[in-house]
């Protein structure tokens, strides 16, 4: 027997998963109190890392169908919603999106939407590479320094290695500068290539 299950997802506390539900009801879909996951969780967060959709995914088994109403409910964006449809079709689980007409992504037509929004997806990462090392590069060309800033000066760096060779202890060392022992022993590191 078909189960109809619905992941009702917001960002905010001040934010109602309400219209979720009244809009999957209001597609035809018959909901059950026990089979609506709301959750509260940014969409930053991977669906499998969302306590609520990790509570789902236990309860989901084949020939279940999971509706929700925009695909970014599944997924912090395309590579992740795709991921998170494909574990979903493996179990058996169809996925309806309403945003896409209800579509089963599941399904061939479904597929080639996943596919489509893979496309866009890699399309969008290489943009985004694309774009950050022309900016790397234009900040490198305009002589800015690339990366975190030194916590020890050059006169700093020279006295810890000083320091070091006298045998004084890394954690002192780290206590008396107000650094972190990694500081230091990245120092002590550095001299020793």
């Amino acid at each position: 027997m078909t189960r109809v299950f619905a992941y009702c997802r917001v960002s905010t506390t001040d934010q109602s998963t309400e219209n979720q539900v009244l809009e999957i009801a209001n597609a035809g879909f018959a909901l059950n109190e026990r089979r609506t996951v709301k959750e509260t969780i940014s969409g930053s967060v991977p669906a499998e890392q969302r306590p609520g959709f990790q509570r789902l995914m236990d309860k989901l088994e084949s020939e279940d169908v999971l509706v929700v109403t925009k695909l970014d409910r599944l997924g912090r964006n395309a590579m992740d919603v795709r991921s998170t449809v494909e574990k979903l079709a493996h179990v058996g689980v169809r996925v309806h999106c309403l945003a896409l007409g209800g579509v089963d992504l599941t399904s061939p037509a479904g597929k080639m939407t996943m596919g489509v929004i893979a496309a866009v997806a890699e399309f969008e990462r290489d943009l985004l590479i694309e774009r950050t090392q022309a900016g790397l590069a234009l900040a490198k060309a305009s002589g800015k320094t690339i990366g975190r800033p030194q916590s020890l000066d050059k006169g700093k760096v020279a006295m810890v290695r000083q320091k070091l060779s006298e045998g004084h202890s890394v954690a002192a060392l780290a206590r008396e500068l107000g650094t972190s022992r990694q500081t230091v022993m990245r120092v002590r590191d550095s001299a020793a290539t």
